[in-house]
């Protein structure tokens, strides 16, 4: 699964690198959060959790005008998809991932493969790897968080869905709380080597594949062949601090490599070799 990722970038920068027609990032949207969000939405954040509104890549039509051509737009949705048909808003948080081998199918997000898929820009993701050898405090498998991103430098565009849900509470459908906008990200099984992180890894895009992804004309079958197995060799991954697993930790020390003298029992996904003494 995905369930951390670092979005480092800026809007601006993103409307360049994704050569957006639209930036909507300063529009008023609705967030499930209870208190304020940190760092605010639209600013970097190098833990990117589920449940906050973050900056997401969409093509859409105007909205004073339906019927004219989609322009590439940039949102800041809440991740964790809410279906349309919810009665309430809770069960989004359980949704933050689909599964490429069955997301045609669920309920929840067949219709938003059809027509309303997304890009989810990142500067990396982070994952949890479990010690095949070293042990908790609790008698667990210890757990190393790691960082993925692209070997080239670019930005992870991961690919996405995304869906609109009314509050039937709020009568004016004017009202932009009236509306949440969410956002799930797919994955699909690792590849070679960073399947000795973790199983299972996002659905990431490439440049020339972005257009076709987004474009709300094409259905889920025009862009199936986009969710397949990928070469690999596009990712590098290292062991950071384990400060990451607190969702209040920030900032881009999040993003440093961990000394190997932290390491207990990790193993290194290009060798396989563990890293590391003996368990705690």
């Amino acid at each position: 699964m995905c369930g951390r990722y670092a979005a480092t970038a800026n809007p601006d920068e993103l409307v360049l690198e994704f050569e957006v027609d639209e930036d909507r990032t300063g529009e008023p949207g609705r967030s499930v959060l209870v208190n304020p969000q940190e760092p605010p939405p639209g600013t970097p954040d190098h833990n990117m959790a589920p449940t906050k509104q973050a900056p997401v890549v969409l093509s859409r039509p105007p909205r004073e005008d339906r019927e004219a051509a989609a322009r590439r737009q940039l949102r800041l949705l809440t991740w964790g998809l809410v279906p349309s048909w919810s009665k309430d808003a809770r069960g989004g948080v359980r949704m933050i991932n689909a599964r490429v081998e069955s997301v045609a199918e669920k309920p929840a997000f067949a219709r938003a493969l059809a027509a309303r898929r997304c890009l989810v820009p990142a500067r990396g993701w982070y994952e949890w790897q479990a010690s095949p050898t070293a042990l908790d405090a609790k008698g667990k498998p210890r757990k190393q968080p790691f960082f993925t991103s692209r070997a080239d430098g670019a930005s992870v565009a991961m690919a996405g869905l995304y869906e609109f849900w009314r509050d039937p509470a709020v009568a004016d459908a004017d009202d932009p709380l009236a509306w949440l906008t969410t956002f799930t990200v797919l994955t699909g099984p690792a590849e070679p080597g960073l399947d000795r992180i973790h199983d299972r890894q996002p659905v990431v895009l490439e440049a020339g594949e972005w257009a076709r992804w987004l474009d709300p004309g094409t259905g889920a079958a025009d862009v199936a062949d986009l969710l397949g197995p990928r070469a690999p060799g596009r990712f590098t991954a290292y062991p950071v601090s384990r400060a990451v697993s607190s969702s209040r930790a920030n900032g881009p020390g999040l993003l440093e490599p961990a000394p190997e003298a932290d390491l207990v029992g990790v193993v290194d996904p290009t060798t396989g070799e563990v890293v590391g003494g003996p368990a705690e």
